[in-house]
């Protein structure tokens, strides 16, 4: 689960005026009713939703873009175009460092991984991995001084031949400060995984950033459906799908022309697609697991599975709604901007335990009701879940002390320099009475638009 995320110096975040980065938490406040929406192992105590409010270019999806970069920084390395996703208010920003740092629970324990990099130089400065002790102590598992070339590794990893082992890796990188230790240590490093259980704790914290950190944006589909590819509980998926008014009574898989599909595909995609196929399959067979093959093809209005059966016949199915008569189907396509939101956000409701889930734009092309009615149903799962969901979003009637707990609003405001300020609605100890939406709108917590006269009317002379 996430425990807090820091960012500095990275689009619209630059610092704060004491210098430090600015600090996106998920540590419950003080804050005593409904305790069902946080995880308490009475060591810590951590929210389980927060909803992030702002003005049009506040820095709300700035926000979520630093989560992802971070994300994609750690998987695939300096993305095209950073060179120039320094805060730019200050011109100084271009030679300074930008500060990524994620706080995250894995079972019982707590880490601090987090890199500094100047972006205009493709440049990293330091990296460091840190286990954070229930009585504030730091515990060090690796750190490194890339300007010095120094790398630290701690205790856990000083067993006799894995210490050697790490530091040639560390020396294979000690020229190249384009590459971060946690990536190139989850690269072709089965063997030492297996022969010292010691240095598992990169391969965790790798796969809960490429696994469990789910971040999502409202032009692109959130999920692949394939809750409704693989679940045996049809029944309870249409059950949800119907109660949040969609009109939909049922689904089923149906066959379709592979043909058909991939005509429709460009030349070059459906190339390397069939590739890919051809691929897997003999892998999957090699296993003797052909019959658990399936790609899933997934567009904004389309979706098809791909697999092969024992005689390697390429075989093609899709997903029909029935509205009413079971005997009616419609295809996803032909369904509204808002069921196929719903459709969606269901994969959020139906995952299992350990994954956070960062969406911004919740309420895009859904009704503000059933904005609320999924807030209130994921609550409601969450209580029974270690499960995470963090959202943008304009919703002001989500803003209501019967729904969230006060620690689990916050706000980004953008000062008048531009640079943009995250806080909780914590900080203003906000009365429970009080209606909160209103005193929002008002501009009371900051977060909303600061209009001037569009169309000036001159005074008649």
């Amino acid at each position: 689960m996430l425990i807090r995320f820091n960012v500095k110096n990275f689009l619209s975040f630059s610092e704060r005026e004491d210098g430090k980065s600015e600090e996106f938490s998920m540590i419950a406040g003080k804050v005593r009713n409904k305790k069902a929406h946080v995880y308490d192992n009475e060591k810590i105590k951590l929210l389980k939703f927060a909803a992030v409010y702002g003005a049009n270019a506040a820095g709300k999806s700035n926000l979520v873009k630093a989560l992802d970069y971070m994300r994609r920084i750690v998987l695939y390395g300096l993305p095209k175009g950073h060179t120039d996703m320094y805060c730019k208010i200050d011109d100084a920003n271009k030679e300074k460092e930008s500060y990524f740092e994620l706080e995250i629970m894995l079972g019982e324990k707590y880490y601090a991984y987090g890199f500094e990099v100047i972006l205009n130089q493709s440049k990293f400065v330091s990296e460091w991995l840190i286990e954070l002790t229930s009585d504030n102590r730091e515990k060090l598992i690796f750190s490194r001084d890339i300007n010095k070339g120094i790398f630290e590794f701690g205790d856990t990893l000083q067993e006799k031949g894995l210490i050697d082992k790490l530091k040639v890796y560390a020396e294979d990188i000690q020229e190249d400060d384009s590459i971060l230790l946690l990536s190139t240590m989850n690269k072709n490093k089965r063997n030492l995984y297996q022969q010292y259980t010691s240095v598992a704790i990169f391969q965790d914290i790798y796969m809960w950033i490429n696994k469990n950190l789910d971040i999502n944006y409202p032009n692109r589909p959130i999920s692949d459906y394939s809750y409704m590819a693989k679940t045996e509980n049809v029944e309870e998926v249409c059950r949800i799908i119907s109660a949040f008014g969609t009109g939909i009574t049922g689904f089923k898989m149906v066959d379709v022309s592979p043909e058909k599909v991939l005509g429709n595909i460009p030349k070059q995609i459906r190339d390397d697609l069939i590739s890919d196929i051809e691929t897997k399959t003999a892998e999957m067979k090699n296993e003797k697991k052909l019959e658990e093959f399936g790609i899933v093809m997934r567009s904004a209005r389309d979706f098809f599975i791909l697999s092969v059966d024992q005689d390697e016949n390429v075989k093609c199915k899709t997903i029909k709604f029935s509205h009413g008569k079971e005997n009616v189907l419609f295809n996803i396509s032909e369904e509204s901007d808002g069921t196929i939101r719903i459709l969606d956000l269901l994969e959020v409701l139906l995952s299992g335990e350990g994954k956070t889930y960062v969406i911004d734009e919740l309420d895009r092309c859904l009704h503000p009701s059933l904005t609320y009615k999924f807030v209130d149903t994921f609550l409601q799962l969450a209580a029974k879940k270690n499960l995470q969901l963090i959202v943008t979003t304009h919703e002001s009637r989500l803003l209501d002390f019967d729904l969230l707990r006060r620690d689990e609003i916050w706000f980004v405001n953008k000062r008048k320099s531009g640079e943009s300020d995250i806080y909780s609605l914590e900080e203003y100890n906000a009365r429970f009475d009080q209606k909160i939406d209103k005193a929002y709108l008002e501009g009371r917590y900051g977060g909303v638009p600061v209009f001037s006269t569009v169309f000036p009317i001159e005074e008649e002379v």
